[in-house]
């Protein structure tokens, strides 16, 4: 089965992409599944890396991190990143500057679409 997450949020304002990613995360253990998070608008910035958090506080790199580990893909929009002064090298590793073709093929491929 495979899920697209749609995650519009900035990492800390709200709860709606740590919950998203939390989801992403734990469907990206189960072995049938096919995991793909496209971050677009302010979200892009939860694929930012060099993220520091107080302790006990949760970690939006280190869950984008988690997805990629466990063979999930994430993509960042590409013109919200230009808008927002992020550049390749500031990218999370394994995680990529994408497009909205990239996102029109990864939504006619999925089973499941969620937008957070």
């Amino acid at each position: 089965m495979k899920f697209l997450f749609i995650l519009n949020d900035g990492p800390y304002g709200s709860e709606r992409s740590y919950n998203a990613l939390r989801l992403a995360g734990s469907l990206s253990k189960r072995d049938v599944v096919e995991v793909k998070v496209f971050l677009i608008g302010d979200a892009v910035t939860c694929g930012q890396t060099g993220q520091v958090t107080p302790n006990g506080y949760y970690n939006m790199e280190r869950m984008v991190k988690a997805v990629l580990a466990r063979g999930g893909r994430v993509g960042l929009c590409g013109s919200c990143c230009d808008a927002r002064g992020i550049k390749e090298d500031i990218i999370t590793q394994g995680a990529h500057r994408s497009s909205m073709e990239e996102l029109a093929d990864w939504t006619l491929e999925a089973d499941n679409v969620l937008v957070f």
